[in-house]
C-alpha cells in the first residue's frame, strides 16, 4: 500500500508533539508547581498554555492525517494534472520553462516549485493535459503557458517500483 510522503512527515511531527505533551510539559508543570503559589506563577501559566496548544495541535494533526489517508489514488487522474503531479509548463511569450509539483498545503515551498492545488497556478493547471494552453492571472499580470510535460502520482509510484493501491 502506498502512503503519501506528507502523511509520514505529519506522523513524525505528531510523535514529537505527543512526546512533548506526555513528558516535557508534565515535568515543567511539576517543577513550576513545586515553586509554590500557582496564582502568580508565570512558569506554571506558560506550561499550561503550552499544554493547551499541544493538545490542539495533536487533534489537528490526527484530523489532517486521516483526511490525507482518505485520498483515493483511484480518484486521482492518470492523464491530467492532479494532486501529486509534476507538471512542466512553458511560457508562451518568452519560452521560460518551469516545473511545478502539486502538493498538500503542509508541503508548499514555492522556491522549490511545490505548490498547492488551491493556489492560482494550481487551480489553473488542475485537470490540464499535455499541450493544453493555460492563462493564469498572477500579481504581475496574466501569463500564458503550455503544458509540455506531465508526470502523475500514479506514474511516479510506478517508476519508483511501489505498488499502487488506495491508502
Amino acid at each position: 500500500m502506498y502512503k503519501l510522503p506528507v502523511i509520514t512527515k505529519l506522523e513524525e511531527e505528531l510523535k514529537k508533539v505527543e512526546q512533548e505533551l506526555r513528558v516535557d510539559v508534565p515535568r515543567q508543570l511539576k517543577e513550576a508547581a513545586d515553586h509554590g503559589d500557582l496564582s502568580e506563577n508565570s512558569e506554571y501559566d506558560a506550561a499550561k498554555e503550552r499544554q493547551t496548544f499541544l493538545q490542539a495541535r495533536v487533534t489537528q494533526l490526527h484530523t489532517r492525517i486521516e483526511s490525507l489517508a482518505a485520498i483515493s489514488l483511484d480518484a486521482l487522474p492518470r492523464d491530467k494534472v492532479g494532486f501529486g503531479s509534476q507538471v512542466t509548463v512553458e511560457e508562451v511569450n518568452n519560452g521560460e520553462v518551469v516545473t511545478y509539483e502539486m502538493v498538500a498545503p503542509e508541503e508548499v515551498d514555492p522556491q522549490r516549485g511545490k505548490i498547492s492545488l488551491s493556489s492560482p497556478i494550481g487551480k489553473a493547471l488542475l485537470n490540464r493535459e499535455i499541450d493544453d494552453e493555460v492563462r493564469i492571472q498572477l500579481p504581475a499580470g496574466v501569463r500564458e503557458y503550455v503544458v509540455v510535460e506531465l508526470v502523475t502520482l500514479h506514474q511516479m509510484i510506478a517508476d519508483g517500483g511501489e505498488e499502487v493501491e488506495e491508502s
